[in-house]
């Protein structure tokens, strides 16, 4: 009875030695990892993740002087979704504002348009 061939995990190279040898060198066993690591990585955190940092560079590229006001599809058309945010602020009159670390956002309507209020995070927020 002939053994069975078994075949390297990451470059598919016939493997010699011992019968429970996965990879044919250690180089191939790390090139098998990291693609494993990058292809987890894709999934829902990865995702959310994505999201919030390119949520977090718009709001500071557009909010350079601590608070404007800007259209919605402004930034919608950068790649800014709203629905992704780290934690929120409610103001005395009830607004609440959507922060992305400190960078924060008031959705409101100015003459019927959507606009967002950008802020920076203060310290009376707390």
């Amino acid at each position: 009875m002939q053994p069975k061939l078994k075949y390297c995990l990451a470059c598919q190279a016939e493997l010699e030695g011992r019968r429970d040898k996965k990879f044919c060198d250690p180089y191939c066993k790390s090139a098998f990892h990291y693609k494993k690591t990058q292809e987890e990585n894709l999934g829902f955190y990865s995702q959310v993740n994505k999201q919030l940092k390119t949520n977090r560079r718009i709001l500071k590229y557009y909010n350079r002087a601590g608070k404007v006001t800007v259209r919605a599809e402004v930034l919608k058309e950068q790649g800014f979704n709203p629905r992704f945010f780290t934690h929120f602020w409610k103001n005395k009159n009830k607004g609440i504002y959507r922060f992305v670390y400190e960078f924060g956002f008031l959705a409101k309507v100015e003459n019927g348009k959507d606009k967002y209020l950008l802020v920076k995070w203060q310290p009376y927020m707390e």
